[in-house]
Formats: C-alpha cells, sequence, structure tokens
C-alpha cells in the first residue's frame, strides 16, 4: 500500500516516459540490428512435408510469421472454441478452419478417436487445402497421432514415425499414442504416393529451400534435441 501512494505522486510525465520506452522496447524486439523484420514461429513449429506443416497452439505474436507461410486452411485438433483474435486472423487472411474437437487426456484414460484422425487426414491430404498447419495445444500428442498416422500413409517405417513423435513429446511421449500409430489401417489410403522416411534436417532443409523462394532469410536455431525447439525468420527489405 505505502509503494502504491508513493508511486500516484510521481509526476504523471514519469508515467508516460516510462509507457514510450516500454513500447520502444517492444517495438525494437521486431527487429534485429541491420533493420530487418523478425518474426515468432508458434511452439513446436515444424515442415512435416510440402505444404503442410506443424506446431502447438498460434498467438498473436506468431501472426505475422504465418502470414509468410501463405496459409489456406488450419486443421484444429482441440475441442475447445478458436479464440476471437485467431478467428479474426483467419478470416483476414481468407484461411479455412478444420476443427476436430479431440480431448486432451492423460494416460491411461486416452481415447484417441480414430474417425476424426481419419477426417483430419482427408483434409490435410487434400492439396486444394495446401498449405495447412496442423496444430493442438503443445503440438505433441494430438497432433503427433495425426502426423505419424500421415507418416505411416506415406509408408515410413515404424522406427522412424516413432523416433519423429519423440522428438517432439519428448519426456511425455505416450506408449497409448505409439500403439495407436502402430494399429492404424491405412488401408482406406491406397491411392496416396509414398515418401521416402526423411530425417529432421532434410525437411527443415527443404523448409529453408521454400523460405528462400519467397525471398526469406532464416536464421535458424533449431535443435531438434529439443523439444521447445524455435527458429527465427528475417524479412529484408
Amino acid at each position: 500500500m505505502k509503494v502504491d501512494q508513493e508511486f500516484s505522486q510521481q509526476p504523471p510525465d514519469i508515467c508516460r516516459t516510462v509507457q514510450v520506452k516500454l513500447s520502444t522496447m517492444l517495438a525494437a524486439d521486431n527487429f534485429d540490428s541491420n533493420g530487418n523484420e523478425l518474426y515468432t514461429p508458434p511452439l513446436n513449429f515444424s515442415m512435416v512435408d510440402n505444404g503442410i506443416f506443424r506446431s502447438g497452439f498460434p498467438d498473436t505474436p506468431n501472426f505475422s510469421f504465418l502470414k509468410t507461410l501463405g496459409l489456406r486452411s488450419i486443421v484444429y485438433l482441440c475441442p475447445e472454441p478458436y479464440p476471437e483474435h485467431n478467428v479474426e486472423f483467419l478470416k483476414a487472411n481468407r484461411i479455412r478452419l478444420f476443427q476436430f474437437g479431440i480431448e486432451g487426456t492423460k494416460e491411461p484414460f486416452v481415447n484417441i478417436p480414430e474417425d476424426a484422425i481419419r477426417e483430419a487426414l482427408k483434409v490435410v491430404l487434400d492439396v486444394r487445402n495446401h498449405p495447412v498447419l496442423i496444430h493442438c495445444k503443445r503440438g505433441k500428442h494430438r497432433t503427433g497421432c495425426l502426423v505419424g498416422c500421415l507418416r505411416k500413409i506415406q509408408r515410413w517405417c515404424l522406427t522412424s514415425i516413432f523416433d519423429e513423435y519423440q522428438r517432439f513429446a519428448a519426456a511425455k511421449a505416450r506408449l497409448s499414442d505409439q500403439r495407436f500409430m502402430e494399429l492404424f489401417d491405412t488401408s482406406s489410403f491406397k491411392d496416396i504416393p509414398p515418401c521416402p522416411c526423411l530425417c529432421s534436417k532434410r525437411l527443415l532443409h527443404a523448409w529453408q529451400v521454400t523460405a528462400k523462394q519467397k525471398e526469406l532469410h532464416i536464421h535458424s536455431s533449431v535443435d531438434f534435441a529439443q523439444t521447445e525447439s524455435s527458429c527465427t525468420l528475417v524479412v529484408k527489405r
């Protein structure tokens, strides 16, 4: 209470000065020392395949980065309503939202709805929806299961599928998720061409090539041994 009283006695110009300095600092965080604009990808962002991306839940600081991807669609795997500011971003950029409400339960009470996964895969595999971003809350379990089933359709071996899943889930990897991917029946997706198993570094290289084609310069700080990976895209003016 004493602190509040002392602060209230300060001249109002001090408050305005603090606000201006704070705004300047926040604006400066969006640019590097050369004046290039910096973008912040969502948590656990990565390229899955040509035109397919994955991540955790994107928020306002990530919107500028998402615009550089030229997204047509977002596959949202949580049951909660999409936040209003996210909906406004989608409307402004003509991005279509596909929601598949999969509950984020924990083991041993995990119930992965196969029908929802199959419907989501149909959206992801339809090139008319590309570029598409797949995300749940953290980009680990629900997103990992969907991507793992996609890899099965692409005829990846289980070792590579589990390795990719564990790279994002890390210590929170679930045996139930891996069992679901192992038993997932891909016979209804027979017309999908196979895709060779690619390690994450090669996927990152493909993402860098795509970014270069869009005249983006990438400063990457991605460590695929870590769960909380991050990248910085720098747009040269």
